[in-house]
């Protein structure tokens, strides 16, 4: 059977993007660059000083190399820029020294329709990749919170889609109201469908299954499953129900017997940060489970994460990902 990666890279294959990937001063950046251009899977920017980027020896014949730090394209896209934020207050001034961040540069570049999508943060922490992604490109039509989910792809397990699930958000929203969570809940399911290719079976994860307790936390989550309900009948969304309800068909026959979810669900969304990254990481250790992620949703355009442990073979899974998503928009 073929694996969540492998077949993300030959839908990336099928219609290739152009990603940008900021970080030209990180080795596993270039390397992953020439991995992707050799394999077809996207045609690549990388954002840096060209002497810095060269001194470092990689061949990146068929790699676009642009220099944030001088030329006519930095003032272009400094004035585009103050452009966008001038009512917010910024000066042209200002723009043009957000130039000199390679976040800001390449989320212009994506912005204008140079590059489709964005992979960043080998080298930048989650704020520094959202804060540009927010100011600048912005919340998708529709869409008003943006969150993230994991893809996970545990081996050997009979659970969700042969194994297949996406967990969130686990990187993004600390402590989501009920309405947020409802906004989560929804982008996964859609995320879901249009990713993986499959039909979502949401879960609201709680310490509880259909008001088997009852407090502040799991109104909460009864609370997001009526607005999502709401917002999205079309979808399989179902809760409050307790991880082994939502995974296991005999726990579901007891906890939920008549749930469209439990028992099956392949899209888990947890109650908050803490329960979700914790979660994830649980199953990708002591599952041995592929973890890929952070992928961001909600944004007007594709904009992603990168682990600052990330490897070479991690980028390229993610610049794969954020291919498949260029072509949904």
């Amino acid at each position: 059977m073929a694996t969540f990666l492998s077949t993300m890279i030959d839908r990336a294959k099928s219609d290739k993007k152009t990603i940008v990937l900021p970080e030209g001063n990180d080795d596993r950046i270039l390397e992953a660059a020439r991995k992707v251009v050799d394999q077809g899977i996207a045609n690549i920017i990388v954002v840096g000083d060209p002497a810095e980027i060269a001194s470092k020896g990689f061949n990146l014949e068929g790699v676009q190399v642009v220099d944030n730090t001088s030329g006519e394209l930095r003032e272009e896209l400094a004035e585009g820029l103050f452009e966008l934020r001038k009512a917010k207050g910024m000066t042209i001034e200002e723009a043009r020294s957000l130039m000199d961040n390679v976040m800001y540069f390449s989320t212009m570049l994506l912005k204008t329709g140079r590059a489709d999508g964005l992979v960043g943060g080998a080298c930048h922490a989650t704020k520094d990749v959202l804060q540009p992604a927010l100011r600048i490109i912005k919340t998708a039509p529709g869409s008003k919170l943006v969150s993230s989910f994991f893809v996970m792809e545990v081996p050997e397990c009979a659970f969700g889609d042969e194994g297949t699930f996406m967990f969130a958000d686990c990187a993004v929203c600390i402590q989501p109201s009920a309405e947020e969570l409802s906004e989560i809940a929804v982008a996964t399911a859609k995320s879901y469908e249009r990713v993986i290719g499959s039909t979502p079976r949401v879960a609201m994860l709680s310490h509880s299954s259909y008001g088997s307790v009852k407090d502040a936390d799991t109104e909460k989550v009864t609370s997001a499953l009526a607005m999502a309900k709401e917002k999205a009948p079309e979808y399989a969304i179902d809760g409050e129900l307790q991880a082994d309800a939502a995974l296991v068909p005999s726990v579901a026959a007891s906890k939920a017997p008549d749930s469209p979810v439990a028992g099956k669900a392949n899209v888990l969304v947890f109650p908050d940060l803490d329960a979700a990254n914790i979660g994830y990481k649980l199953v990708q250790r002591l599952a041995k489970a592929e973890a890929y992620g952070p992928i961001l949703q909600g944004l007007g355009a594709p904009m992603n994460d990168l682990s600052r442990g990330c490897s070479a073979d991690d980028v390229v899974g993610v610049v794969a990902i954020t291919a498949v998503q260029a072509q949904e928009q």
